[in-house]
């Protein structure tokens, strides 16, 4: 008896079919079966489900004699059905890596429940994925388990079937099967739902629900629709004959009009001739089934009274006013916007006019993000060594609270905004400011860059339009030649981006600033650092830090880490910084700390113990901590043909090379990952492409800009001098020979 029996109903999908089954024969939990019902499929959807049958005995093809629909489908698969807990799974949907075992996991630790809701993401055509916004309905704080009294908030959630897992032994002991028609989830999932004993949630994504272009059918537009209504019977009939869930029946009325608003409010469903019938059918839904008591919106109350009373031409005005005022409304805030950009502008021009500022200076990276980066280490310096110096840290309010309190913090977009880019003597940043500013003669602009460029960059990009995109390669030459420094952390750098940014600002080759933390924190700050990322005492914390993929207009994880961290052992953590804001995590492991969000790049590196990455440039930073790197190159070819490298990284590599997950795997457990081998690659790495990090980049880059000093300026540390933050965690003798 296998632990899940997967149902997938198919039906006209057979472009998506291969990738639905595809997710789940991946999954690395093994122990479940898939039951693939052919609802007498016009399409090729038959003869695919043959084919995984015949090539894994864990897939059985179901074929129907007739057109059936989606719940005598799903009937039919429920019948052949003999794992423990049932799985519906729609053939143009998929499931993400891991979410069998998260699903099996939350089973587990919830005392095998009746029902286990889990979330989803809807994926459009486009690739783009965005999470359910009622994701905190699923928060696992509290019981384990429980009854839907409990928590009624869950009613909100999509009342769909493919949401759940199912106690087998629970759907057959109350005899739940599904209805034929368009709406066959509404009289089974509410019935589940009131019924089931114990339920209990997972809070992580687990499907990914496609919305295709055309051809789902709640998307198309017919009298079909009209199916909700014999639905909602059901739904009421099945109370009826369950005295004691009586109480469920206010919230089912308002759920029921919410429902019917929503329908008829679509403009995709419903013919236009049909649109009043369905309205009448509606009112007289709501009449019979009428129960007082459910509190709802002040909007929905009148939406549900209108339809009450059948007052057709009154909802349908008072639905036009809504769309006249939301249209009002979004032109009220478009002529706001225009007058305030056009006073901001005015603004910025009279400022420009007033005299500048001596001692001011402005700092920004990643285009108003935290405070960190090279910009950081300069502004603190700067701080330290000019009198009277009065520094401004541009950034997004959400990233005001890394800002030190001594510093000024501008948001973009404000007056005082442009009277800081006007005004200011200097303006320091690792990006591009705002494209409107004027450079002033007597401003300085310094560029610092965001580390040694492994891949391609600047103008180079001109041949590679996967990389490229929509990059606006005039205004970027513009902004070039508003530099007056750039820095550079080593010869290679000097010579990429002297090319690759041509202009004629001076190049300062002092080294990364950014990298000073890493000669200059003890072993205390690496514990506090630890701590507060919540890296357990004695682990070995591993920073995962891929770079996006260009190729890929939605960045997926290349790395199972979940897999990853059953290999390494529970000696181990994890830290997850995979880039992507918009990304949906399959499931949460405890050894697993997501840090996507973390502003700092530094702390991070400090608070590890190796990094694992491909093309990132971080490498070239982190080595200066002489631990270990391991390169993880699966997709080499592709990222080459897309966006390109300066040199070839496999050939002269930070640490050891893995050029598949397996091959990853086994470096971890054979712990070639911080061998000799290891550390004698990144001792070579470090003395090519950090000559110059030595804990005193940013005391070089204040007395030349700011103070002007051209001459006595701190000659770079001999590398056998520096010091590293080395945490308890590394290996000495390892350490010894990375120095050596």
């Amino acid at each position: 008896m296998p632990r899940f029996t997967v149902i997938v109903p198919a039906f006209r999908v057979q472009a998506y079919l291969h990738a639905c089954l595809d997710s789940v024969l991946s999954q690395s939990f093994k122990d479940f079966e898939i039951v693939v019902v052919d609802d007498c499929s016009p399409d090729a959807c038959g003869p695919i489900a043959d084919e995984y049958a015949r090539r894994d005995p864990r897939v059985t093809a179901l074929h129907l004699p007739r057109n059936a629909g989606l719940g005598p489908a799903r009937n039919a698969g429920m019948e052949r059905a003999t794992g423990d807990y049932l799985i519906f799974l729609d053939g143009d949907d998929t499931l993400l890596p891991e979410s069998l075992q998260a699903i099996a996991d939350r089973i587990g630790a919830t005392g095998d429940p009746d029902v286990l809701m889990y979330d989803y993401a809807r994926t459009y055509w486009s690739g783009r994925s965005v999470r359910n916004v009622l994701a905190d309905r699923l928060d696992e704080r509290g019981p384990a388990s429980f009854r839907l009294a409990d928590r009624p908030e869950l009613l909100h959630l999509l009342m769909v079937v493919w949401n759940k897992a199912y106690r087998r032994s629970f759907v057959e002991a109350e005899g739940f099967t599904f209805p034929p028609g368009y709406y066959e989830d509404t009289p089974w999932t509410y019935p589940v739902l009131m019924s089931a004993g114990s339920i209990a949630v997972l809070d992580a994504v687990c499907v990914s629900y496609r919305q295709r272009r055309r051809g789902n059918i709640l998307s198309t537009t017919s009298e079909k629709h009209f199916d909700i209504f014999d639905q909602y019977d059901r739904v009421f009939a099945f109370l009826d004959a369950r005295p004691e869930l009586d109480v469920w029946r206010p919230v089912l009325f308002r759920r029921m009009l919410d429902h019917f608003c929503a329908v008829h409010a679509s403009p995709d469903r419903l013919p236009r001739p049909s649109r009043a019938a369905f309205f009448r059918r509606a009112t007289a839904s709501c009449r019979r089934y009428r129960t007082p008591g459910a509190p709802a919106p002040r909007r929905a109350r009148l939406r549900h009274g209108l339809l009450r009373l059948g007052a057709r031409r009154t909802y349908r005005a008072l639905a036009a006013t809504r769309r006249i005022g939301d249209g009002l409304r979004r032109g009220a805030a478009a002529l706001r916007r225009a007058v305030r950009g056009a006073a901001l502008r005015a603004h910025y021009r009279v400022q420009l006019r007033l005299p500048l500022r001596p001692r001011d200076a402005v700092f920004a990276a990643s285009g108003g993000g935290a405070y960190a980066g090279s910009p950081a280490a300069i502004e603190a310096k700067a701080r330290d060594l000019v009198p009277g110096l009065r520094t401004t840290w541009i950034c997004d309010p959400r990233h005001a609270r890394t800002v030190p309190p001594a510093i000024r913090t501008l948001t973009p977009g404000t007056f005082a905004y442009g009277s800081a880019l006007a005004r200011s003597t200097y303006l320091v940043n690792d990006a591009a400011f705002d494209r409107r500013l004027v450079k002033r003669r007597g401003q300085v602009l310094l560029q610092t860059h965001r580390g040694t460029p492994l891949r391609t960059v600047g103008t180079d990009l001109l041949d590679r339009p996967a990389a490229a995109r929509d990059t606006d390669f005039e205004q970027m030459l513009r902004d070039v030649d508003r530099w007056d420094f750039a820095l550079s952390a080593n010869p290679h750098s000097t010579l990429v981006r002297e090319r690759a940014y041509p202009s004629g600002y001076t190049t300062l080759e002092y080294g990364s600033p950014r990298n000073d933390v890493y000669h200059r924190a003890g072993p205390a700050e690496v514990a506090r650092l630890r701590e507060t990322l919540g890296i357990p005492a004695g682990a070995t914390a591993l920073l995962y830090a891929p770079a996006p993929r260009d190729y890929r207009r939605v960045q997926r994880p290349a790395l199972d880490l979940e897999q990853l961290i059953r290999v390494l052992g529970p000696q181990f953590v994890i830290l997850d910084r995979a880039p992507g804001s918009s990304r949906t995590r399959t499931a949460t492991h405890p050894r697993i700390i997501d840090v996507t969000g973390h502003p700092s790049p530094e702390t991070l590196a400090l608070a590890s113990d190796a990094l694992i990455t491909d093309y990132a440039s971080l490498m070239f930073d982190y080595v200066n901590l002489d631990r270990p790197v391991v390169l993880h190159l699966d997709d080499i070819e592709a990222h080459e043909a897309a966006r390109g490298t300066y040199f070839d990284i496999t050939s002269f590599p930070p640490g050891v090379v893995a050029r598949s997950q397996d091959e990853l795997f086994d470096i971890f457990a054979t712990d070639h990952w911080r061998g000799s081998r290891s550390a004698q690659l990144r001792a070579a790495f470090r003395a090519r492409f950090c000559p110059y990090d030595d804990g005193n980049a940013a005391e070089r880059v204040v007395r030349r800009v700011f103070l002007g000093e051209t001459d006595g300026l701190p000659l770079p540390v001999p590398p056998s001098a520096r010091r590293t933050a080395l945490p308890a965690q590394q290996n000495t003798a390892e350490a010894r020979v990375g120095q050596s």
